[in-house]
């Protein structure tokens, strides 16, 4: 029986409610880009970009974009109350200065050890960096969403990972399409499924042995 996987939006809604009312977020390209459209209700999240935003809300409605509000990813932002513009390098200065909470960034690997590769694949032999490898060192909190396999159904959490690494022990947290898992000083904890997905079938799909929490249930969203 195929078990179904949860949807690139149904990662960012879960992503969401790992969120505190106040936090300053920083969202990385892809997956992470989503979760501005899922602010945890009566809370807010003050969501900041290297493009120079800080305090912004969902994305624009079509016909209402405006080419001087993007996220990182490009992405057209509507206006929201409050939101604050300045350079690059006062954006990078919040990061490098450690005044982003929580970072929510994609990945090509992660390991066991909490090391994160999202820059290169070497098989397309580029990558750029970009503000990647300042947030894995700057940002309080990671928090990686990702698919739990590649494309060919490799795991993408392994023992060690063999990409270029963008940070060491920099991940938190990980949510991918299948699970919830937190990295801790003993190793992965598996602490979600998806609907459907018991703890051996997220191993099954997972290099590094996983330690499943007392508490493990039926991911929420």
């Amino acid at each position: 029986m195929v078990k179904l996987r949860l949807e690139r939006e149904a990662i960012a809604m879960r992503v969401a409610r790992e969120l505190r009312d106040g936090d300053v977020v920083n969202l990385g390209i892809g997956i992470p880009t989503l979760c501005s459209q899922f602010v945890p209700e009566g809370q807010t999240v003050l969501y900041h970009s290297e493009s120079g935003v800080l305090g912004y809300g969902p994305m624009a409605e079509l016909g209402q974009e405006d080419i001087d509000l993007i996220n990182a990813g490009g992405q057209f932002l509507a206006p929201h109350p409050g939101m604050s513009f300045f350079s690059s390098a006062d954006a990078f200065a919040m990061i490098r200065g450690g005044h982003i909470d929580v970072a929510v960034l994609g990945a090509f690997q992660v390991s066991e050890q909490g090391d994160m590769a999202n820059w290169m694949l070497p098989q397309r032999g580029v990558g750029n960096v970009g503000g990647a490898m300042d947030l894995a060192v700057g940002a309080r909190r990671i928090i990686v969403a990702m698919d739990h396999t590649d494309r060919s159904g490799a795991p993408k959490i392994v023992r060690e990972c063999s990409f270029p690494l963008t940070g060491t022990g920099c991940v938190d947290t990980i949510v991918t399409d299948i699970a919830v898992i937190e990295v801790s000083d003993e190793g992965l904890v598996l602490t979600e499924g998806a609907p459907g997905w018991e703890a051996a079938d997220v191993q099954a799909l997972t290099e590094p042995t996983l330690t499943v929490s007392l508490d493990f249930g039926e991911m929420q969203l």
